[in-house]
């Protein structure tokens, strides 16, 4: 069963979705898209991304690391993204193919070892691994969610640049 575009499943708006489809295949230079976050240090451990338009997104480190513990630090901050990105994906792929969500939950965790941030060895600083394990209370079929978490896990945006080695490059200007 194949979602209507007429038809609201999930909360999702499949009028917006299906309207950037279109406009990407009239166009496919619309596919290329910059996004944007602009983090301001506030003292400490402390710093603000400011994002859009919305209010500024707080991150400092737990009291154990230093920080004040007034908000997540930016590994967790990346955890949150890559669940939310996973989040959306769900939501927009389950609609398109007419699944209804009852609930939907992404619990995720990160292995990290501290030395190389600390300045103790050298080497990888990031994450050793993570991992994600998605819960879904719907009434659609084992093999349709099957299929619907293969389609989210080999699109996810976040999730392909946490796998894959992305071009990074950071100036002091």
């Amino acid at each position: 069963m194949t979602a209507d575009t007429n038809t609201r499943l999930n909360e999702v708006d499949l009028d917006a979705v299906g309207g950037l489809v279109k406009a990407i295949q009239v166009d496919p230079a619309k596919a290329q898209t910059t996004w944007a976050a602009h983090v301001t240090w506030k003292g400490a451990f402390g710093s603000e991304a400011r994002i859009r338009n919305f209010s500024p997104t707080p991150s400092d480190e737990p009291a154990t690391l230093g920080g004040g513990d007034s908000a997540p630090n930016p590994v967790e901050q990346l955890l949150a993204a890559l669940g939310n990105c996973l989040a959306v994906g769900y939501a927009a792929n389950a609609t398109i193919a007419g699944i209804r969500i009852d609930s939907l939950r992404v619990d995720l965790k990160g292995n990290l070892d501290l030395r190389v941030f600390l300045g103790l060895a050298e080497g990888h600083a990031g994450f050793e691994s993570v991992t994600a394990t998605v819960r879904i209370d719907s009434d659609a079929a084992p093999e349709q969610l099957a299929e619907l978490h293969a389609k989210v896990v080999g699109s996810s945006p976040v999730g392909h640049t946490v796998r894959n080695v992305v071009p990074l490059d950071i100036v002091l200007a």
